[in-house]
């Protein structure tokens, strides 16, 4: 079996299923912290796994502040929080230099890091803040690394920035540009609960507190996950299935399904794409399974290109969101693999 050159030999058996009991241990952690939300903890683990940064979308009271403090305890994480408001200024983030006197009582400029310098970052109402005080995360989320008056730093690793936003509250918020929002991994929905979860809550929670967690995991713990999960094989045929998905998100394409030629004005980025790849990586180690398969990137395409889609205006005025043409989308590729793996049946 043929792998990427550059991700080592595949990872054997036992290390497989330490690495899933691991996970699963963890997944039941957080179960604990944010109750009756399965799917929104699955697909943070996948994020954190694929080593990217998650947009959390969700009304006030939802747990989204809950669920990253407890990935923190969980994994003995250095947790910083930014309450991002409208006169929040870059240097509030990234740090700056200040005048302080020094033994010999001469004075000097001294940097003070700001809350960025932190392994888990919650980005509290990102969208609260000005496009200049956004424009501050963006080296920081790329290249995992801040510049201050000239000087570069490099931020710990590892290094996540969760965020939130508030989906129906517009007053007072800046969008946050497509650059930006292209440097998150995934977004992430977070929905209502039902009745059982809602009452499980109410049994067990004084005031709704969520419960201290102990640490499951250490660094050395979280750095093997990630040599593991990118040692997991992604087989030709599954890399082509990204490349052809991603490239009928745009448009232009011959292989754009109708909704998608209709509803959007831009696809999804090579970004994307790679993405993909590592998010499937890391749901096929979470299910105990050395190779990537279709299924695992038909799992985690909505949460990677509902935030790159660009939809157009005639998608709003038909109530059409990016969800709608992403089951499209992938509905459409699968037709054409059928179509085409009949014609090779043919020959």
């Amino acid at each position: 079996m043929s792998h990427a050159p550059d991700s080592g030999p595949l990872p054997s058996p036992e290390t497989i299923r330490a690495c899933e009991a691991s996970l699963a241990g963890l997944r039941a952690g957080l179960g604990r912290v944010l109750i009756g939300q399965d799917q929104v903890i699955e697909s943070t683990m996948i994020a954190l796994l694929s080593r990217g940064h998650v947009l959390l979308e969700g009304l006030p009271g939802l747990g989204k502040t809950e669920l990253v403090k407890g990935l923190a305890q969980l994994l003995d994480l250095d947790f910083r929080r930014v309450q991002f408001t409208p006169d929040l200024l870059p240097g509030d983030i990234t740090g700056t230099n200040i005048l302080e006197e020094n033994q010999s009582g001469k004075r000097e400029l001294v940097f003070r890091r700001g809350p960025i310098f932190g392994n888990l970052v919650l980005a509290d109402e990102i969208n609260r803040a000005s496009p200049k005080t956004q424009a501050a995360m963006l080296e920081a989320m790329q290249e995992r690394r801040v510049t201050v008056f000239g000087q570069t730093r490099d931020l710990p690793d590892p290094f996540f920035v969760l965020a939130t936003q508030n989906p129906i509250e517009l007053e007072g918020t800046y969008p946050l540009p497509e650059a930006q929002l292209d440097r998150f991994l995934f977004k992430i929905l977070i929905k209502g609960i039902n009745e059982n979860a809602l009452s499980e809550i109410l049994m067990k929670r004084v005031r709704g507190l969520a419960p201290e967690q102990p640490a499951l995991l250490g660094p050395n713990d979280l750095q093997q996950l990630f040599a593991t999960c990118d040692r997991i094989h992604l087989p030709q045929a599954v890399a082509y299935y990204i490349a052809r998905l991603v490239k009928a998100s745009d448009p232009t394409s011959n292989n754009a399904t109708t909704m998608v030629k209709r509803f959007v004005r831009f696809g999804g980025s090579p970004r994307a794409a790679i993405g993909m790849a590592a998010a499937g990586r890391a749901m096929a180690l979470m299910n105990g399974r050395p190779a990537v398969g279709f299924d695992d990137i038909i799992a985690v395409t909505p949460a990677i290109l509902r935030h790159r889609l660009v939809l157009s205006y005639e998608a709003g005025l038909e109530h059409v969101d990016a969800d709608a043409v992403i089951a499209d989308l992938v509905a459409g590729i699968e037709r054409i693999s059928r179509k085409a793996e009949a014609i090779e049946g043919q020959d």
